[in-house]
């Protein structure tokens, strides 16, 4: 039985001009107001439209999925008639000076999207020029989204906004793993800022502004110190296991279902959350679903899918 799925690209590179949200956030950045000329940019001719979008909904024999294909294409893993595994693969180098990607994700009732990151991304240096990474997604009743993104490298001279924002309906679940790493080796890093919103039945859940922008003071006492790493592990919709322990001062209980682990380290393989992360996404996934890929499953290739019956696309 052939898989339903739409995957939806085009070969115009050209994407409309940044918008104004996040000047607002970090204009005081921008090249026109001080921030350093050059550095790497996509140029116009070579923009592509910023949408990604994800959905799976549950179907007889195979879920039915929508996949729409941006600067970052999703690639079929796997697939069961309740849900998909789908690769995130980058198409072009990101996040340069004016990308501003959207990733759109809708999870349909009962049913389940794990979603795996081939690579990490790099914010690279765009002399100040303002880039962003967005996520919105919709996870229905009784369904569960599973997200552990590799790291989010922002180089210096970058100047990216980080935004996630996850609505779930009852009964819904979400794992999130984010970590953001402040330059490469060598380097302080670029300005950032890092939201995370989360909700539940419209109730908020957690609402988190991070704000790193400020290169000179972030790392002193208080802020974040000598650390460069940022690593953050959600579990929301529903509490986290009790082990592995987490390090003291590290978990917090949320005031809805949810639980969030958080560490500051110098270094992405010192973190201390690795056995916390595997535990917590664990307990995300539905019952007698197994995150690891089936033997010989790999990612589609873009055109794999063009002809398959096409779903009704996500709203």
């Amino acid at each position: 039985m052939s898989m339903p799925i739409t995957r939806t690209s085009t070969p115009d590179r050209r994407r409309p001009e940044r918008d104004g949200l996040n000047r607002r956030f970090v204009g005081d950045l921008q090249p026109e107001n001080g921030g350093v000329p050059g550095g790497r940019q996509r140029s116009e001719r070579s923009r592509a439209p910023p949408l990604t979008r994800i959905g799976v909904h549950k179907a007889p024999g195979r879920a039915r999925l929508n996949l729409v294909a941006g600067p970052i294409s999703p690639r079929v893993i796997s697939c069961t008639a309740t849900g998909a595994r789908v690769a995130l693969v980058a198409t072009t180098a990101l996040l340069l000076g004016g990308d501003h990607i959207e990733i759109g994700i809708d999870v349909g009732p009962g049913a389940w999207l794990d979603i795996v990151e081939i690579a990490g991304t790099v914010a690279y240096d765009a002399g100040g020029i303002a880039s962003s990474w967005t996520v919105r997604a919709r996870v229905a009743e009784g369904a569960a989204l599973i997200w552990a993104a590799e790291p989010f490298v922002v180089a210096g001279g970058a100047n990216t906004l980080r935004s996630t924002v996850i609505d779930l309906d009852e009964r819904a679940v979400a794992y999130v793993r984010e970590t953001v790493v402040l330059g490469r080796i060598g380097e302080a890093g670029g300005a950032v800022r890092s939201r995370l919103t989360v909700t539940q039945a419209a109730r908020p859940v957690l609402v988190e502004d991070m704000d790193l922008r400020e290169v000179g003071t972030r790392s002193l006492p208080g802020i974040l110190g000598a650390a460069r790493v940022i690593d953050t592990v959600g579990l929301f919709g529903a509490r986290a296991p009790a082990d592995p322990a987490v390090p003291s001062g590290c978990r917090f209980e949320l005031d809805r279902p949810g639980t969030v682990a958080r560490a500051l380290t110098s270094q992405v393989d010192r973190s201390p959350l690795h056995p916390v992360a595997t535990a917590w996404q664990s307990a995300a996934m539905p019952p007698g679903v197994s995150r690891g890929a089936a033997e010989g499953d790999r990612p589609e290739p873009p055109a794999a899918a063009q002809d398959r019956t096409q779903p009704t696309p996500i709203s």
